[in-house]
């Protein structure tokens, strides 16, 4: 579920609590998690409603000027069924604080290596982890379509092979392409035998 930036601020100001969507079916789940750039949205329902249902107060809910504005910007959408999302800000990502953790020795350093090398080990399709993390290091904002070109993978399965790294607090996303995060240049830098 793609939300702006201005509406997930709003989101995370508790001044945003619904949202409207129309899909031929739903991308988010009542109960479910959504990570954002603002942290994690708890969605707490997910259900149909008829376009006539929908309320001023849902509207301003939704962050819309008005009524009339929120139904002629649904009505712009493709064809599909109208849902309407409870939505709210639960907290920061937890990933963020791994990403500033770069006090990487003994225990934690071994650890992560491992990790590092599992992914490889494991991968169906060959190793990518290690070279991708490599490709990152060497270049800040380097976008998914430059590694997948450099790894002979599709772009979309790299995206997918990326936030692996990024649950490990190695990399982070930028407005375009990715970079080391804090924990990741201390993790280049002792495969790399840098002090």
């Amino acid at each position: 579920m793609l939300i702006k930036q201005g509406v997930l601020e709003q989101i995370r100001a508790g001044a945003v609590t619904l949202a409207f969507r129309r899909w031929s079916r739903p991308t988010v789940k009542a109960g479910g998690r959504l990570r954002t750039s603002v942290g994690i949205l708890a969605i707490d329902g997910v259900d149909e409603i008829a376009r006539t249902d929908i309320t001023a107060q849902d509207a301003a809910r939704a962050g819309a000027s008005s009524l009339k504005a929120l139904l002629a910007d649904l009505d712009g959408r493709q064809e599909g069924t109208l849902y309407r999302i409870e939505l709210r800000w639960l907290g920061a990502d937890p990933r963020e604080a791994v990403r500033h953790d770069d006090d990487l020795a003994g225990e934690a350093l071994e650890k992560l290596r491992k990790q590092l090398s599992d992914l490889d080990r494991r991968s169906k399709s060959g190793p990518w982890a290690r070279r991708t993390f490599e490709l990152i290091g060497a270049k800040d904002g380097i976008t998914a379509a430059e590694i997948a070109d450099c790894q002979e993978m599709a772009k979309s399965a790299l995206k997918i092979k990326v936030r692996k790294l990024k649950e490990l607090g190695l990399t982070e996303s930028l407005s375009s392409g990715y970079r080391l995060s804090p924990r990741g240049r201390a993790l280049m830098k002792v495969i790399k035998g840098r002090t």
